[in-house]
């Protein structure tokens, strides 16, 4: 029989999930829960030292809680977490989160950790990873393998919404939409299931592309339109989820430079966004480990030297600047020693991650460095993906 019990929430957790205590003291993760909820929760988990568990009744919402705006929520759909937060709330829980990771994860307490601009919360994601089901594509519900069919998707831009619901798969087991905003160019990017006929049924205009039969010889790509740069970026490669987002990250780097001349390093270069916009007329080195980003940033990137490597193995050299956008997993230990090694004056740290930038932030300070500034940039409306700009300079 599952327990249920009355909590009230009055923090937000890494992920998403509200924070509340039991009458025992115990924290409590809840799905569904924002601060300043009270809540009737069923406990799904339990741990000596914590709990999860998932909304069942409201019994005193939030000001900040809304009626979420898509259908697809009730269905199950998890593709977006926070659709019951307000959009002008959702800023302040992500730099919350970014406060509280700091202070736990990277014992940092004194840097004002601010807000970027706001950037409008529907029609905006021109990348999707779908499941297939039945032939056609749907995301997954939240916790589970099960995949919701959507008749249309709120976060999807339109030239994306339109493969995702209308498109057909069969014998595949995932798709990548991907779509340049900008230049109306679109591209899917096929996992077959094994052994399986793919029927594919797409507008003409779309590129298709099989993941197990990616050449590098022969590319396939499409392009957008970032800052009045033109970016090729092909099917094996990584982009930012929406070119106003791009711009708004790229503009929160170059806010935050304090070293206007000198070489300048973007580890983790993907195809080149930082290096294109902030690096012109710099030397400029760019270290990529993805074979497909390293061919698109040779085209993005005509006059940058260019070394295909994890950034961790790469020989370190003199910069002025560093930026760094890593995976999820951040920097650690190896790659913070390769951004000290360089002697840069000026490190920005691009992540997409609260739990390493805490660590992140910590190896840098234990290394000589000051954490100065911190950006919480919205690309993610309706969830709680959390992605950061953060300025370290040397004393």
């Amino acid at each position: 029989m599952e327990k249920v019990i009355e909590l009230e929430v009055d923090r937000v957790a890494t992920g998403g999930a509200g924070i509340a205590r039991d009458t025992e003291g115990r924290i409590v993760f809840i799905d569904g829960g924002i601060p300043g909820d009270l809540v009737r929760a069923s406990i799904t988990r339990q741990r000596k030292q914590f709990a999860n568990a998932t909304v069942v009744e409201v019994l005193r919402p939030s000001a900040d809680r809304v009626e979420a705006p898509c259908p697809h929520v009730a269905d199950g759909c998890g593709g977006c977490d926070w659709q019951h937060v307000a959009p002008a709330a959702q800023s302040d829980l992500r730099r919350r989160i970014v406060v509280d990771s700091l202070r736990r994860g990277g014992k940092i307490d004194d840097v004002e950790v601010r807000v970027g601009g706001l950037l409008p919360p529907d029609g905006y994601r021109t990348t999707v990873r779908a499941a297939i089901s039945g032939g056609r594509a749907g995301l997954r519900r939240a916790a589970s393998h099960e995949v919701v069919v959507p008749g249309s998707c709120l976060v999807c831009h339109p030239l994306v919404d339109e493969l995702l619901t209308d498109g057909r798969f069969i014998g595949a087991k995932e798709v990548r939409i991907s779509v340049g905003a900008r230049t109306g160019e679109r591209m899917v990017l096929i996992e077959p299931l094994p052994g399986a006929d793919l029927e594919i049924s797409l507008p003409d205009d779309v590129r298709v592309a099989r993941s197990d039969q990616l050449d590098s010889s022969r590319p396939v790509f499409i392009h957008e339109e970032v800052g009045g740069y033109r970016f090729r970026i092909s099917a094996g490669s990584f982009f930012q989820c929406r070119p106003d987002g791009a711009e708004a990250l790229v503009q929160a780097v170059h806010d935050v430079i304090s070293v206007d001349d000198g070489p300048l390093l973007d580890a983790f270069c993907g195809v080149g966004l930082f290096g294109a916009l902030i690096g012109r007329g710099r030397p400029l080195t760019a270290v990529e480990n993805s074979r497909s980003s390293v061919l698109d940033a040779r085209v993005n990137l005509p006059a940058a030297t260019i070394v295909e490597s994890p950034f961790e193995d790469w020989s370190p050299q003199p910069m002025a600047t560093v930026i760094a956008d890593p995976s999820r997993h951040g920097l650690d230990k190896r790659g913070v020693a390769n951004v000290v090694a360089t002697g840069a004056t000026n490190v920005i740290l691009v992540s997409c991650d609260p739990a390493s930038l805490g660590r992140d932030a910590a190896l840098l300070v234990a290394s000589g460095y000051r954490l100065a500034s911190v950006t919480v940039v919205d690309l993610f409306g309706h969830t709680s993906h959390v992605e950061t700009v953060s300025a370290f300079t040397l004393p």
